[in-house]
């Protein structure tokens, strides 16, 4: 089940890199001169990151991001990379022309790149994640010296987020969790204007606080007009969610017991909220 599991959560994440090379990547690796593409291989094999096989360097124009490369069986070389936000594994063929997307298994049933990419790929990622995340434009939801702190996307319209807020209030309130608004406008037309007001307003967490208290009946008093200040936070912020993978609100990152990054896109209920939210 486990295994099964690993295998679909693997799928989804290839399958928007696999959709958008679905042609480009074969017109471009099946013209090279065989001898050449093992040459570069050979190249990219001994650490010249420049010369990766024609493959790869295809998917590479397709938006895949090589961060290391791994030994790998059966004459294959294992290429560990960023698709989508998330860690990918890539095996590309002696001559470099046909490439493996996804998880290579040998006779005892273990993932041969799951310890490359934990080590070249997530390891890094979730760090850079997180600094992003602490660089963005948050507001602040419960103590300051919380031992756990979690990152929402939020929009003042949004549902989902509001009963996201109500779910964390045994959490926040008992000061084991602090969770942190990245406010994006996107839901709606006074969006924008509601985020500005908790942005301009003289304590931005009260009026967070506010906003998802009287959600019922409306939420904050949207402001009069977005600032430049503010429409530039607005949009650094929702940058930054589309390119972290979410295309809605709620958008959850935690870190698990290992440190790495843990994302939730929606609504995390039952024991998953615990999982998010550590022990109650």
């Amino acid at each position: 089940m486990a295994m099964t599991h690993r295998i679909t959560n693997m799928l989804l994440l290839t399958a928007s890199l696999l959709l958008a090379m679905s042609t480009g990547a074969q017109v471009a690796g099946g013209g090279d001169d065989p001898g050449a593409a093992k040459a570069a291989a050979t190249k990219a094999a001994d650490g010249d990151t420049s010369s990766h096989p024609p493959i790869i360097r295809s998917m590479e124009a397709d938006g895949l991001e090589v961060v290391g490369q791994f030994d790998a069986p059966s004459g294959l070389r294992g290429y560990a990379g960023i698709a989508g936000g998330q860690p990918l594994a890539v095996y590309a063929t002696p001559d470099g022309r046909h490439a493996l997307v996804g998880m290579l298994i040998d006779m005892q049933g273990k993932d041969v790149g799951a310890e490359p990419l934990q080590r070249l790929v997530s390891e890094p990622l979730s760090k850079r994640i997180w600094s992003q995340l602490e660089g963005s434009h948050w507001i602040a939801d419960g103590k300051q010296d919380a031992a756990r702190i979690v990152y929402t996307f939020s929009d003042p319209n949004c549902p989902y987020c509001n009963r996201f807020w109500k779910a964390a209030r045994p959490w926040v309130d008992a000061g084991k969790v602090q969770l942190r608004h990245i406010m994006v406008g996107v839901i709606r037309a006074d969006s924008p204007m509601k985020v500005a007001a908790m942005f301009q307003a003289a304590s931005p967490s009260q009026a967070l606080e506010s906003n998802e208290r009287t959600f019922a009946n409306g939420g904050i008093k949207p402001a009069t007009s977005v600032s430049g200040e503010v429409r530039k936070k607005l949009e650094a912020n929702e940058q930054l969610m589309t390119s972290l993978g979410f295309q809605g609100t709620p958008g959850i990152l935690f870190r698990d017991d290992k440190g790495m990054v843990q994302t939730r896109a929606g609504l995390p209920t039952g024991d998953d909220l615990s999982i998010v939210l550590g022990p109650r």
